[in-house]
């Protein structure tokens, strides 16, 4: 597993690659954009979405790989709405650095990214 250290919103956070993430990383021909997302509504939950083009807000980890932080929130509680997921919005907040994740673990099995962050 390698790791590696970038500054997000002030703060430091570690990033750890499994060897297959580095091998699929090692592949691409453009940057994959991980973004940490932490969702804010009736409940709190954590997850990682990738995005096959990285873009000018990402903060560079290497020349194939940027991390981006997303806090998001939806506008009420329930399932009534479309689709699997409910629609998201930025969740303002005063001082990111407070919720910015110390670490990211991404993976790579089965043809799919894998990514989980903490505290």
């Amino acid at each position: 597993m390698r790791k590696s250290h970038v500054e997000l919103n002030g703060k430091p956070v570690e990033v750890r690659l499994s060897g297959a993430a580095e091998q699929a990383l090692a592949e691409r021909h453009q940057p994959l954009l991980a973004e940490m997302e932490l969702y804010f509504s009736c409940l709190i939950r954590y997850k990682v979405r990738f995005y096959e083009e990285a873009d000018s807000a990402g903060v560079v980890v290497n020349d194939k790989l940027q991390l981006h932080f997303r806090p998001v929130m939806t506008a009420s509680c329930g399932n009534d709405y479309d689709g699997d997921e409910p629609p998201l919005t930025d969740f303002p907040i005063e001082k990111p650095a407070a919720f910015t994740p110390h670490w990211l673990h991404i993976d790579y099995r089965h043809g799919q990214w894998q990514g989980e962050f903490g505290y």
